[in-house]
This record gives structure tokens, sequence and C-alpha cells, in this order.
């Protein structure tokens, strides 16, 4: 069986070694550095967007993969004063790998640098402190397994498969699936804060033994650097925790806010319909004074205008459910301001079994989409609404249905907004109250016209 130590001198000579006080080696052989970082950068590029197809992405990872090992054989043959720009060196080879490979930009690409470099150490050191402990020697290590062949080579795939692993479930987690990543300056300045002081500490003992806070053994060193490497995965790992709840909160308020805006919305068109139909009523007081008229044409011609004034008021949308009838209502209005032709078919009494504030987000939203999407034609008659809700067998169909200019913004499988946030709250909006009642939605589009589909379980 070939070793481990033949294993890695085909792919070059190990990094300088310095044997410590014990006999235990300090320094972790380059290859073994080079490939935990490959890992930890595969372990991001795994979960988020790729800039390119698996072939494309396969060839890269490759050509990385040599990179690395030549930056690290490299970095080991400089003198130790040259360490550190050595380390550098390989860091911003891994920032060029993910950027590459990933669809993030310099903030991003440099935040998960940080993440990657910090989970490549905890890798290498952890396999290169039980490999030292249990092959080299060290005070302790049973007999058993001293030496090397098929043993150090399970140790080593074991650590350095299961440790990328656990990293991947953890960070799958956090990260946008598929999607775009965005990082701010300020959580780049925390995480390079983070990686460099954590690798700075892991590292004093290595560098230099003058120092209260050095390890003078090597099985030591080995094993300050590993908790050290830990404790700084765990860090970073909070930080994205502690970004990912203040992203979902500043969701939460934001849809809150949106829900907030259109139940007082619905209030508004309320109060509309309620005075169209009082003043709908009192007209026709008028008209029957207008017929006690004696003059038979002077009555017939006032009794023809004012038919014809009042004509639209008591026409508003009567679905059998009152806040159905006032949401839409209210998008019909703002429709006609913006010269939208609007129809709807819909038997509301299908929609008495969710709440009010459901009903409003989910069809406010819905038509405020379509209104904004088809307002975009400079053509006038290409503006088209259509809305339909209807029972199809155990189901509720709601189907919103409106022309457009063609343009599509999305982030992997998610439709995004065109109106600058670069969220897609309305939406995801729809998507939460489908879900609460057990229903779905699915998104169609053609060149010229989108299409928007609600299935929700009868009540």
């Amino acid at each position: 069986m070939m070793s481990l130590d033949v294993v890695l001198a085909a792919i070059g000579p190990a990094a300088i070694v310095l044997p410590a006080q014990d006999g235990t080696l300090a320094d972790i052989p380059r290859p073994y550095t080079a490939l935990a970082e490959w890992a930890a950068c595969l372990v991001f590029v795994l979960i988020l967007g790729r800039r390119m197809r698996w072939p494309g992405t396969l060839a890269l990872a490759a050509g990385a993969l040599v990179a690395l090992l030549g930056v690290q054989q490299l970095a080991g043959a400089l003198p130790l004063s040259l360490w550190l720009p050595g380390m550098l060196l390989a860091a911003a080879t891994m920032f060029g790998f993910l950027i590459a490979a990933v669809r993030i930009d310099a903030v991003a690409a440099g935040f998960i640098t940080a993440r990657a470099f910090m989970l490549a150490e905890l890798t290498a050191s952890l396999h290169w402190q039980l490999d030292a402990f249990y092959f080299h020697g060290a005070v302790g290590a049973p007999e058993a397994l001293a030496g090397g062949g098929a043993a150090r080579i399970l140790l080593f795939v074991a650590v350095y498969v299961a440790l990328p692993l656990i990293a991947w479930t953890a960070e799958r987690r956090h990260l946008p699936r598929g999607g775009r990543f965005t990082a701010t300056w300020r959580d780049l300045a925390a995480a390079l804060a983070i990686a460099a002081a954590t690798f700075g500490i892991s590292n004093l003992s290595f560098l230099t033994p003058a120092t209260p806070f050095s390890g003078r053994l090597g099985q030591e060193v080995l094993y300050i650097r590993t908790l050290v490497d830990l404790c700084g995965c765990i860090a970073l790992y909070l930080q994205q925790e502690q970004r990912r709840e203040m992203e979902v909160r500043r969701e939460n308020e934001a849809m809150g806010a949106l829900l907030r805006g259109q139940h007082d919305q619905y209030r508004v068109a309320r109060r509309a319909i309620e005075d169209v139909d009082r003043k709908y009523h009192d007209m026709k007081h008028h008209l029957q004074a207008v017929r006690a008229e004696t003059d038979a044409d002077t009555r017939q011609r006032l009794l023809e205008e004012l038919e014809e004034s009042v004509s639209g008021f008591g026409a508003h949308l009567r679905t059998g459910n009152a806040v159905l009838d006032a949401v839409v209502t209210g998008k019909q209005m703002y429709a006609a301001e913006h010269e939208v032709t609007m129809s709807v078919v819909a038997d509301g009494r299908l929609l008495d079994h969710l709440r009010l504030l459901d009903v409003t987000s989910l069809v406010g939203n819905a038509l405020d989409n379509a209104i904004e999407a088809t307002r975009r034609l400079p053509d006038r008659d290409r503006r088209v609404v259509r809305m339909a809700l209807f029972a199809q067998d155990d189901w509720i169909m709601l189907r919103f249905e409106n022309t457009y200019d063609g343009i599509l913004q999305c982030d992997g499988e998610k439709l995004l907004t065109r109106k600058g946030d670069g969220h897609g709250l309305g939406l995801r909006s729809i998507e939460q109250t489908a879900e609460t009642y057990g229903g779905s939605v699915s998104i169609a589009a053609d060149d010229a016209w989108f299409s928007l589909r609600v299935l929700l379980p009868r009540g």
C-alpha cells in the first residue's frame, strides 16, 4: 500500500518542517494546506450561484487546485520572514477562484474568502494534529497506530471530507442556494478582522515561542492552533447568523409595512365605495323629483342626463366578498387613472375562509404588480390586466394576467422587482400567504403576457 507521504511526494515536496521539542512536526505540509484551501472554496462554489455551467466550473476548479499547490510550494520555499506574504498570496488565489466561479462582487468574494480561509486552516490543522498524535510518536499515542500506510490515508480522507461536508451543511442554511450573495463593506471588515485575529493567534506559536501566549511543545502548538481556528470559524458562523437574522428582520418589517399599506388601501377603497353607494342612493331620490317635472320634454332630458352621470357610480364590482370588492374596486380606479384596461371575473365567496389581511395582501399585491408592469408599455391600447377567481375541483384558482414589455429580472429562480430595491417583497408575500393555506404559486411568461397563478385548497 502506497503511503500518504509517497502520494504527496508525487504532488511536490513538502514545506519547511520545523521539529518541535518533543519531536512532533509543528508545520503542516504545504500540499495538505493547498488541498484544504481548495476544498473550502468548493464548499461555497457548490452553494452559491455559479458563473458557468458545470464543465467550465470543473475546469476552473482543476486550475485553481494546481494554482494553490504551486502557491503553497512557492510559499514553502520562502524564508520564514516571508511566511506571511506567502499565506496572503494563497488567500488571494482563493479570492480569485471564488470571484471567477461564483456570481458575486469583490466585496462579497472577500467576505466568502475570509470564511473559506478559516475553514481551510481548521481542516488542515485538525488533520495534522491527529496525524501527529497517532503517527509521529507523540506522548500518549497508541502504539498500534504508529507508522503510516492505509490508516494515515483513511484519516486524511475522513477529515478532509467530513469538515467541508459539515461546513456545507451549515452554510447552506444561511446562503442563497444557487442565488446571488451580497455583503457590505462593514460585513467584509468584520470578517477580515475575525480571520486576521484568529490566524495571527493560531500561528503565533509557530512563528515564535518568545511570547506569553506561545506554546513550547509540538503537540501543544498544534492543539492551540486547532482550538483557535475552531473558535474563529464559530465566530464567523455567528457573524453570518447575525447577518441573516438582521436580513430576515428587515424583510419582515418591510413585509409588515406592505401588509399595513394594503390594509389601509382596502379601508380607503371601502370608504370610497360607501360614499359612491350613498351618492347613488341619494341620486335616485333626485331622479324621482325630476320625474315630477310637468314639462315632458324637460323631464325627459333631465332624466337622461342624470342617469348618464350616475350610471357608473353603482357599477362597482360585487363578488360576494366585501373585502375583495373593496380591494379590486380600488385597483380598478387606480388602473383607470393610468389608462390600464382591467377586467375581473371572480366568485369572492370562495375566499371567505381567508383572513381579511390575507385577502388584501394576496389580491392587492398581485394586482399592484400587474398594473405596475403593464404601465411600462408605451402603447396604451396594449395595457391590459385580467383577473379570474374560480373553483377547480377541490381547489381555488386565482389567475392574474397582464401584458408587459417582455423584460424580467431574475436571481436564479427568484423574480426580482424593477422598482430599484432589489427585492420582490410583493411576490414573496403572495407566496407566503399561499403556503400558509397549503397552496402554491406558479409563474409563466412569454414575450407579451405575464401570468401569475395561485392555487389554494377550498375551505
